[in-house]
């Protein structure tokens, strides 16, 4: 069911950016500490889109496109430090950025309810393009050397006092074209044996071997919602057979039906979902209850 105050907040939250009347940090200090950062290992700009790049006879430019830095860091309000600091980075799709994917898909609003002791991370993909490449973060050990960053970053220009805390647990969390650099970072961006679960809303397009090597060699927690008409569909149903075909237990069931139990389960979870492409993340709150079941402790 659909929660009517996230829906009024995105609401106001992004009239009030487009009135200009305040930041995104301010907007949302109430709920924690936000960060804006410029990251030089953040996705772009990146020498394969030094030239922009052509779709379906529309060039997308390399100035308009491919050249914002932003990362959004998020601390919630009550985070409690331990001394390793646990993330969740979640990839946002196409035609998309970030000022514009923390307030529609209700991200920091679903962070904070969880309350999980953990950090979100949001890199700026392809500014407004229709891509799903992942720009530095599919260079190879390219995802240790931005988690390197975020680190110093927040030792840096946060409010949290320990200066020697270790990266700690990875949640991966992509919507739509988020899957191809999900994918790249499983593979070979560094740091596979931190991430232990893989979020996928609507977004099992392609590359199912690299999720399914990182599957079999960490046994990490995959999680798979899918749609009956955002392309996910038939890529799903053959990682299922597969799964099948190899002996390994899974699970799946309708997004609506599934119980707290079933979600807590390590083994992969395939859920159908009848909701749009674009509301998979917030719709019914997936995002939230998907953090909730995560393997992330509480504060």
């Amino acid at each position: 069911m659909k929660n009517p105050l996230f829906i009024i907040a995105g609401a106001l939250i992004a009239l009030t950016l487009a009135t200009g009347a305040a930041t995104l940090s301010e907007i949302y200090s109430s709920q924690g500490h936000l960060i804006m950062a410029q990251l030089a290992s953040a996705p772009f700009p990146h020498p394969q889109r030094g030239q922009g790049r052509e779709y379906k006879g529309q060039v997308y430019s390399a100035e308009k496109h491919y050249a914002d830095s932003t990362v959004a860091i998020f601390i919630p309000q009550g985070f409690r430090e331990t001394g390793r600091i646990d993330f969740v980075v979640h990839f946002h799709g196409w035609r998309n950025h970030v000022a514009q994917v923390l307030p529609h898909y209700q991200l920091i609003e679903q962070f904070t309810a969880s309350r999980r002791n953990a950090v979100l991370v949001v890199p700026q993909g392809p500014y407004d393009a229709p891509d799903s490449f992942g720009g530095k973060l599919e260079d190879q050990e390219g995802f240790g050397r931005f988690m390197q960053e975020v680190m110093a970053t927040l030792r840096d220009k946060s409010p949290l006092t320990n200066r020697h805390a270790v990266l700690g647990n990875i949640i991966l969390s992509g919507h739509s074209g988020g899957y191809q650099v999900i994918s790249s970072i499983l593979d070979h961006g560094g740091l596979s044996d931190h991430v232990k679960e893989v979020w996928l809303f609507d977004a099992l397009y392609a590359y199912l071997d690299r999720f399914l090597a990182w599957f079999e060699k960490e046994h990490g927690r995959l999680l798979d919602l899918y749609t009956d008409h955002g392309g996910t569909k038939e890529e799903t149903e053959r990682l299922m057979g597969i799964l099948k075909g190899r002996g390994v237990p899974f699970f799946a069931g309708k997004e609506s039906e599934v119980t707290a139990s079933q979600l807590h389960q390590s083994q992969p979870i395939f859920l159908y979902t009848g909701l749009e492409h674009d509301a998979v993340i917030q719709g019914t709150r997936a995002f939230q209850r998907f953090l909730e079941s995560s393997g992330l402790e509480k504060f």
